[in-house]
């Protein structure tokens, strides 16, 4: 067989997202590897049913009841399954009929079906972020115990994850995650007051969806993806750093006890993480562009500057406070992206809000599973209550 791995059902939870349709262009260009047995989506129905029609799924969910009826039709002729409303992603999650879930949804709503997939025994490739942010300690915890493979899509955790193959008995030193600096590196306070959604949203390196552009500008991305890598690498707070690195062309580095680093180098593109991801432990050729190393000329690096992008500090009070704060964290950014994005509030007062429901909601050093969800319900509800939504 060589490197040629088996047939592979993969269950896309978030299916018309940026990651999602990056991924089904992966799996069309590889349609004897893996096959795409579950496709969901909330709201973009029209989507949904395109790929259904395209790849023939054994299931779709549709999360927004009011679409079921219209995917329903769609569909009616063809051996896709249609499966309708929030708890229906759960139900499938549990379900025997895929390999791996490429855990897709974005923010905490992608939580639950993803810790339905860990308790079910399926490999977890994940996109998600929010799942470790929000319980990172439960979710890993129940992923050893089922024997859950967990293989980051995050270039920057898939960086780090390839840069561990091979070294388990080796001690870390430290990770280092590398960050564009996003559209608005080197701007002041002066400037960022200014700053309007389409701005924020053209990220300089980088094609993502909108929630994530905007946590890529106000560095908040980063800070997530630091408390993520406390949790994938079994990391103690201080070993985790973030450098600016405006070309990403180096996704993160590892920093073992003997001063060695190693690195792992390639363009901007979310195909890549994601095919390695699905394939793991496999290497598969494709005909990505490659990185030619005369262009650009010079890679660069600094440190981030925390005065003017202040969720990378929250992030970090977040990470090493630990408890709910993490979640509280979390949910106040969705918040406040939620509101940005429909110019209700200003670039920087992103910020503020985060900070006033991390000051208010009480602290918890050690949540259950219901007191990180109750957790992030109270910091939504108070986040919410800063602004007129």
């Amino acid at each position: 067989m060589g490197n040629k791995p088996p047939v592979k059902k993969i269950a896309i939870f978030g299916s018309t997202g940026s990651i999602g349709r990056q991924a089904l262009d992966v799996i069309a260009s590889h349609p004897d590897i893996f096959y795409p047995a579950v496709l969901t989506a909330q709201n973009n129905e029209d989507l949904l049913i395109m790929q259904a029609l395209k790849f023939k799924p054994n299931i779709v969910v549709i999360g927004d009841e009011k679409k079921s009826n219209k995917v329903k039709q769609a569909l009616a002729t063809t051996d896709t399954k249609v499966y309708v409303g929030e708890t229906a992603l759960e139900e499938v999650a549990a379900m025997d009929c895929y390999d791996m879930m490429l855990a897709a949804i974005v923010g905490f709503a992608g939580l639950k079906p993803t810790l339905q997939a860990v308790e079910s025994g399926k490999a977890i490739a994940l996109a998600n972020k929010e799942t470790l942010v929000v319980a990172g300690d439960y979710v890993m915890k129940r992923a050893v115990e089922n024997k859950v493979p967990i293989i980051p899509v995050d270039s920057e955790h898939s960086a780090i994850f390839q840069c561990l193959v091979g070294e388990t008995r080796n001690k870390i030193e430290k990770v280092i995650l590398t960050a564009s600096g996003g559209p608005f590196l080197g701007r002041k306070p002066n400037f960022l007051v200014n700053v309007k959604r389409d701005h924020a949203l053209q990220h300089p390196n980088w094609s993502m969806g909108a929630k994530i552009s905007v946590d890529s500008a106000t560095l908040m991305n980063k800070g997530l993806e630091m408390i993520e890598a406390k949790w994938l690498f079994n990391l103690r707070p201080d070993q985790i750093q973030v450098v600016i690195h405006p070309q990403s062309i180096l996704h993160s580095f590892v920093q073992f006890e003997d001063g060695s680093i190693k690195a792992q180098m390639g363009l901007p593109d979310m195909k890549l993480p994601i095919q390695y991801a699905l394939a793991f432990p496999y290497r598969i050729a494709n005909r990505f562009p490659r990185y030619d190393y005369k262009k650009p000329n010079a890679l660069t690096f600094e440190e981030p500057d925390i005065k003017t992008f202040r969720n990378l500090s929250l992030a970090t009070e977040a990470l090493n406070k630990g408890g709910n704060l993490p979640s509280v964290l979390n949910a106040a950014n969705e918040i406040a992206v939620y509101a940005f994005l429909r110019n209700r509030i200003g670039f920087l007062d992103m910020t503020d809000l985060i900070e006033r429901t991390m000051e208010k909601i009480p602290f918890i050093a050690q949540p259950s599973l219901e007191e990180y969800f109750d957790s992030d319900a109270e910091a939504r509800n108070f986040a919410a209550s800063l602004i007129k939504l």
